[in-house]
């Protein structure tokens, strides 16, 4: 599983000129999952997220979580976090789980984040066309792969 997590101070998802889902300040997570991922992929990296320290506290110091600061989280499936570019310019998306694999997964992490956070997860769509809107905070973006837990 890679996330690319962006503190936000707002985001949205657009689904046919729809809201789908909108936070204010919190975390927008781009989801991509993979044939290898699994349940110890989904547990580690749900808890990684709801504690992962990335707002600022009193003095400035990046040093409380989502949790900590109240905020909320988007979620956004993108199989395109694991295109491969490593061979001509058309990416491949070889890596990338297949629908049947890929969304029991998605829907399982949605489900540990709320368990570790205590919140309802916005999310957008999977599969569908999604128009994501974003203002990032800092901009912070950190990416984790959890095949590379460093």
């Amino acid at each position: 599983m890679i996330a690319a997590i962006q503190r936000v101070s707002e985001a949205s998802v657009k689904i046919n000129h729809e809201i789908k889902g909108h936070i204010g300040q919190g975390l927008m997570i781009l989801l991509g999952i993979e044939d290898a991922d699994n349940q110890e992929d989904i547990e580690w990296l749900s808890k990684k997220v709801a504690n992962l320290r990335i707002f600022d506290d009193e003095e400035g110091v990046m040093n409380k979580s989502v949790m900590d600061v109240d905020g909320n989280i988007l979620v956004i499936s993108q199989f395109t976090l694991h295109a491969n570019t490593k061979k001509g310019n058309r990416p491949s998306y070889n890596k990338a789980a297949k629908p049947d694999v890929a969304i029991p997964l998605y829907e399982d992490f949605i489900k540990a984040l709320e368990v570790h956070t205590s919140k309802e997860i916005k999310t957008g769509e999977f599969g569908a066309d999604m128009k994501v809107s974003l203002v990032n905070d800092g901009p912070v973006t950190i990416i984790i792969d959890t095949k590379n837990k460093q």
